[in-house]
């Protein structure tokens, strides 16, 4: 299944199983343990979004937690000009949809192994990429580019936890001074509707000619809240019969009641009948 011994020391690319090709990452120039990526040309019949060409987006997995977006996209920029780098906790066909939070809003960020899908300006870069050999790894931390772990990481993550009052506080004003102008456009609408469909008493609308992009709807959410309403009255205006279980049993006891009298009375007319027969046969 696997190439052989003698193939990887003379430096050729290790394909496995599936069209994977391995690559090996090291952390630092002076790191013995090694990590391996699993890299493969990105080809999904269903995928029609023109954010992963189909002959320019790298596939990549087991990228470990600390690989950021800008250090997948250094370590890989050897191969060529990147176009963009998505990272995700797991494969999706669809990019996953961005919230229109502010970061300080946003949930913290998942910690774990995550693919990516690795877009390049030319489709050479794929081939780079499958063919790099290796017994040549991938550094991550060097002097020029260095990654913080450990207790250094954790010392920054808890710096970058503060949130400076100002900062915070122009981002709040801009996303209420955006919501609010979302909901001065959302009633500026509702009340064009309500204009352009008015209804008349009987619950009729006189459709007008407007303008052919405007769908003039025989009924709007303020028309339909208007004739419940007036549903609402009518029943109002009703009188309320039974409303209480005793009122309702004594109403079912005096229809029982009428009942029996109607058929005693039934059948003394009958007898009455009975008795007034003048033509006896026998």
């Amino acid at each position: 299944m696997a190439r052989s011994k003698k193939k990887h020391a003379t430096g050729d690319a290790c394909i496995i199983p599936g069209g994977f090709a391995v690559l090996s990452l090291q952390f630092s120039p002076d790191s013995v343990a090694q990590h391996k990526l699993f890299v493969k040309e990105h080809r999904v019949r269903i995928e029609t979004k023109l954010h992963r060409p189909l002959d320019r987006t790298l596939f990549v997995l087991n990228i470990p937690p600390y690989c950021s977006q800008a250090t997948v996209t250094e370590l890989f920029s050897k191969f060529g000009n990147i176009e963009s780098v998505e990272l995700k906790d797991r494969p999706g066909s669809t990019p996953e949809s961005e919230s229109n939070l502010p970061k300080f809003f946003k949930p913290a960020e998942k910690q774990g192994f995550k693919v990516a899908y690795i877009v390049f300006k030319k489709p050479s870069s794929i081939t780079a990429a499958k063919s790099h050999p290796q017994s040549e790894p991938l550094v991550v931390s060097t002097e020029q580019r260095p990654v913080a772990t450990g207790l250094q990481k954790w010392i920054q993550q808890y710096r970058n936890s503060f949130i400076k009052t100002e900062k915070l506080q122009e981002t709040v004003d801009s996303f209420m001074q955006k919501y609010d102008e979302r909901k001065a456009e959302d009633a500026q609408r509702q009340k064009e509707e309500a204009e352009q469909q008015q209804e008349d008493e009987e619950g009729w609308v006189k459709v007008t000619r407007g303008s052919k992009n405007i769908k003039v709807c025989p009924r709007t959410e303020a028309a339909n809240q208007k004739a419940l309403q007036k549903e609402i009255r009518k029943k109002k205006r009703k009188e309320l019969m039974n409303f209480y279980t005793w009122q309702h049993r004594n109403t079912q006891k005096e229809h029982i009641a009428d009942l029996r009298k109607r058929f005693e009375e039934d059948k003394q007319k009958i007898a009455l009948l009975r008795a007034q027969r003048k033509f006896r046969p026998y």
